[in-house]
């Protein structure tokens, strides 16, 4: 195994064109460094590289985070396909934006809190235990949600995705082959991010949820890529002014049924009698059958006294309670029956009165 010191820097063919710089100096105006698959395990004191900004140490056999304190300037840290476990010792990479940590056996996102300038977060493809799945520390989710933008968390056997609803900058969500499922989380989740452009959650059941594709597009207004495909402007507009006209529609609907302008069959309550424009329209929904006239019962209609059941289209139905006196007259295939002043209408298969149980 390889331990990354100044010495290899020094040593290493991608800075042996250093001119006539001593070491130390050539060391502080180093501002890139890359040893990336050089089969290193550990990192050793660099602190004399304090002006670098991008770190590539990725394809390496790197176990533990560390001796990074110095890099008050780094912006870019490549750490992906190593044998990391945990995410630490980064609290003092003030400026660090962009972090790649791929391909790692990290279990839990956390020991970000004081990164208060990054941006973009890649973790994905972690070597998790059989069964196990990626955990976002709220903590520290809480303490990106101002900054990151771009989050990649592909294939990490993530079921859910409720605690990531406070990064409300993001942009850029990748989060393919994993195992989530419930459409209506993630509409939710997205409706709280109104600059997302690129998604990709191909490869997770919800995918094959009914019109999963156009409801996500209503969500998010700005997205311009859903699953590797771009999405047509046109197609956004049309499916947005169609779920309007549908909330619209179903609004106007359910304010008519809590003033009483709308009757159904289904009724606990019929005070219609023969004149009621309900009552004229009724035989069309039943297959516009003859009216029934006074006195001259259908032989589908049974009638007794008492308990009375009536086999009335396939539904039967029994009458209780009914004074022994009433009438039965047909209007427009309404069955009406007298109690007194009131009339009480049958109005179709599955009407219900007081005195009216429906048997099904």
């Amino acid at each position: 195994m390889v331990r990354l010191t100044v010495d290899l820097i020094a040593k290493s063919n991608n800075h042996k064109n250093r001119r006539n710089f001593f070491l130390p100096q050539y060391l502080r105006k180093l501002t890139h460094l890359n040893f990336s698959n050089k089969n290193i395990d550990d990192i050793d004191d660099l602190s004399m590289c304090r002006n670098l900004t991008v770190l590539y140490l990725y394809d390496n056999q790197i176990t533990h985070i560390c001796n990074l304190g110095f890099a008050f300037n780094l912006t870019h840290l490549y750490l992906q396909n190593n044998n990391i476990t945990h995410i630490e010792n980064l609290t003092s990479l003030q400026r660090l934006s962009k972090l790649f940590l791929g391909g790692n056996s990290i279990t839990v996102v956390e020991g970000l809190e004081q990164l208060s300038e990054l941006k973009e977060l890649h973790i994905e493809g972690q070597r998790l235990p059989r069964g196990e799945k990626l955990i976002f520390d709220p903590r520290t989710i809480l303490a990106l949600s101002g900054t990151l933008c771009v989050l990649n968390i592909n294939n990490n056997n993530i079921d859910e995705v409720h605690d990531l609803v406070v990064l409300n900058k993001m942009t850029h969500l990748y989060a393919a082959d994993n195992q989530l499922q419930d459409m209506q989380e993630l509409e939710m989740m997205f409706s709280q991010w109104p600059q997302l452009q690129r998604m990709d959650l191909r490869g997770n059941p919800v995918c094959h949820k009914p019109k999963y594709r156009d409801r996500l597009i209503t969500v998010c207004r700005k997205l311009e890529d859903l699953d590797g495909k771009e999405i047509n402007e046109l197609s956004r507009q049309f499916l947005i002014n169609w779920k309007a006209s549908k909330e619209a529609k179903k609004k106007s609907r359910h304010g008519k049924l809590i003033a009483g302008e709308i009757t159904y069959p289904l009724s606990a309550d019929f005070h219609l009698g023969p004149q009621h424009p309900f009552a004229q329209n009724y035989a069309g929904f039943l297959g516009k059958r003859k009216p029934l006239e006074f006195g001259s019962l259908r032989p589908s209609m049974k009638i007794r006294s008492g308990s009375m059941r009536t086999d009335y289209s396939g539904a039967r139905y029994e009458l209780q309670h009914l004074p022994s006196f009433y009438s039965l007259g047909s209007y427009d295939s309404i069955l009406s029956y007298n109690r007194g002043a009131q009339t009480v209408c049958l109005d179709g298969p599955k009407c219900t009165y007081i005195s009216l149980q429906a048997i099904f």
